[in-house]
């Protein structure tokens, strides 16, 4: 099959539109859709100067989602005076898996010449999740305790870097889930907060002061276009998954979606799409309601609306064993 835009051979069709394209072609679509996501989202201010740079931190997990943000984020801000790209990864202790990762990082760093910094559970928290997974005094899912410890290390060190925005590389796919998931619970106060910490224009948002924003720039490009290309721009990715994760209902949600979309190509699109205006109005609802008071975690100085907060409680509960 040709490309639709030139001769030469497509490497891939997308059912949700019909199309079909070539390396080059394909590639440059993919960037196309990150940028106007970029730009829908306003997270350029007009304010930023060369003299005044924004500075965002990117969540670097050398999977390839996070490795192609960087890389086109590179591309696009690069030689740009008024935007600083750091790369922040986390290694959680887990032996065969995260080692190859970091691996991946530290190569697609130097290449881009971007500042990059390593955190660990075990420096910052004395823990290392194959051991987490092992004593699990909580009887919780291993992606329970890692989802608690990985986003505390990120809003700890994307304020400790004086970030504007905190970058993850979620995905059409990743968040289309949570979309669904969100929706089966009935929760739309959560709508309302996703919406506000990592969804909405920036000039639609409610921000909280205790956190550093959040945005998702890949989260218009679907999961398998992700992989696609990292692998025609040979890019470090290191596609392998945890072997601890077990999400058993984001799991049934996956597989749910993937008929729904195998069988209605657009799905995943229409979702997200339509809950992103759900979730703008559950926001406008819910503003100015009353919510629990955030304070410091008597403990480490978490922002936290309880005494201690969920990360030190869970730690321990680990040293208890």
């Amino acid at each position: 099959m040709e490309c639709d835009k030139c001769e030469r051979d497509a490497v891939m069709h997308a059912g949700y539109s019909g199309g079909h394209l070539c390396e080059k072609h394909f590639c440059a679509s993919v960037e196309k859709r990150v940028r106007r996501r970029i730009r829908r989202d306003n997270l350029v201010p007009r304010e930023a100067t060369p003299d005044d740079p924004e500075r965002w931190v990117l969540g670097l997990s050398g999977g390839k989602d996070s490795v192609v943000l960087a890389q086109i984020l590179d591309d696009t801000f690069g030689r740009d005076p008024r935007i600083e790209v750091l790369a922040l990864t986390i290694h959680e202790g887990i032996e065969g898996y995260r080692d190859a990762s970091v691996d991946a990082c530290v190569e697609l760093a130097e290449k881009l010449d971007l500042r990059h910094e390593l955190v660990s559970y075990e420096d910052e928290f004395g823990v290392r999740m194959d051991d987490v997974v092992e004593d699990d005094p909580e009887g919780m899912a291993p992606c329970a305790y890692c989802g608690v410890f990985r986003r505390d290390l990120l809003e700890t060190y994307a304020a400790e870097f004086d970030a504007d925005i905190l970058l993850t590389g979620h995905n059409l796919d990743d968040e289309a889930q949570t979309a669904l998931m969100n929706v089966f619970e009935g929760d739309v106060e959560q709508m309302a907060k996703h919406f506000d910490a990592s969804l909405g224009p920036f000039d639609e948002r409610t921000e909280s002061p205790h956190f550093v924003p959040r945005a998702k720039p890949l989260r218009d490009i679907p999961e398998k276009e992700v992989a696609l290309y990292a692998h025609l721009r040979d890019l470090p990715a290191h596609i392998t998954e945890c072997p601890h994760a077990s999400e058993a209902f984001r799991g049934e949600i996956q597989e749910l979606l993937l008929k729904l979309e195998e069988n209605h190509p657009g799905t995943r699109h229409s979702i997200l799409s339509g809950y992103e205006e759900i979730a703008s109005l559950a926001a406008d609802r819910y503003r100015g309601e009353s919510t629990a008071e955030m304070r410091e975690c008597e403990r480490c100085g978490s922002k936290t609306t309880r005494e201690v907060c969920r990360k030190c409680r869970l730690l321990e509960s680990l040293a208890a064993v």
